[in-house]
């Protein structure tokens, strides 16, 4: 990693091509983080990557700075200021804040790192290419790691947002939800949803992934960190929001 520059000329952001052939964040490797400064990527590098411009990955820089220490405080974003920012509490667990966390965490080191912030947030980018949202709306779900989408792991997804939303449905139409869902995705009838069926499933279905863009992206401010400080402001339901497929 290197070293955080000062003022660095804003870089363009990579053709969809190509940023649609790099590996998704949850695949990139990463160093392990050290408690100052030089542990944070050259922002001119997270431009070159992500369709973020270099002054606003400035922007969510002093994002990252806030939630990484409202509960913690050692200058890195773990799962209990996550929690914090967006519900509130830091107790309560919560499956889909879960699942964030180990998308965001590429190291699987029980924190988040500014370069791994960044790169995830930029699957969210309104200019991110439909693909990458594909796949790590994919990831979200596979909650198992198995390589597919199995019928409990819907089920439980679906639950959770149930009771996120504070709704009450019946067991019957929760079923119900999940066998309709599972009569279209699963084409190769294998009781199980892989990345293929997956993507054919979407592309039919397109508003499953209205969620997986964030269009306040595209302009960042600076009064955009304030929402750690109010877990009820927009921008911190939308960034619940975007896993609520």
């Amino acid at each position: 990693m290197g070293c955080m520059p000062s003022k660095v000329a804003q870089k363009k952001s990579l053709p969809f091509k190509e940023a649609e052939n790099r590996p998704l964040p949850s695949k990139v490797a990463g160093n392990k983080p050290r408690h100052n400064k030089s542990s944070f990527e050259d922002f001119s590098v997270l431009a070159s990557e992500t369709p973020f411009t270099v002054g606003k990955v400035e922007k969510l820089h002093e994002l990252y700075k806030k939630l990484s220490n409202i509960i913690v405080k050692d200058g890195f974003i773990q799962k209990e200021d996550l929690l914090f920012a967006l519900f509130r509490n830091s107790n309560t667990p919560n499956l889909f804040v879960d699942r964030v966390f180990d998308l965001f965490d590429v190291n699987h080191n029980g924190l988040i790192e500014f370069g791994e912030f960044v790169r995830s947030l930029s699957v969210f980018h309104p200019k991110t290419p439909e693909a990458v949202k594909i796949k790590y709306a994919f990831e979200l779900y596979d909650l198992r790691h198995t390589g597919y989408i199995e019928r409990e792991e819907l089920k439980e997804m679906v639950l959770t947002i149930l009771n996120e939303s504070d709704l009450v449905l019946s067991d019957d139409v929760v079923e119900t939800i999940v066998d309709k869902t599972f009569q279209e995705a699963d084409s190769k009838g294998d009781g199980r949803i892989d990345l293929e069926e997956w993507e054919e499933y979407v592309r039919k279905n397109p508003s499953i992934l209205k969620n997986m863009t964030l269009p306040y992206l595209l302009d960042i401010t600076q009064a955009f960190p304030s929402f750690e400080l109010n877990g009820e402001t927009e921008e911190s339901r939308a960034l619940v929001a975007s896993i609520y497929i």
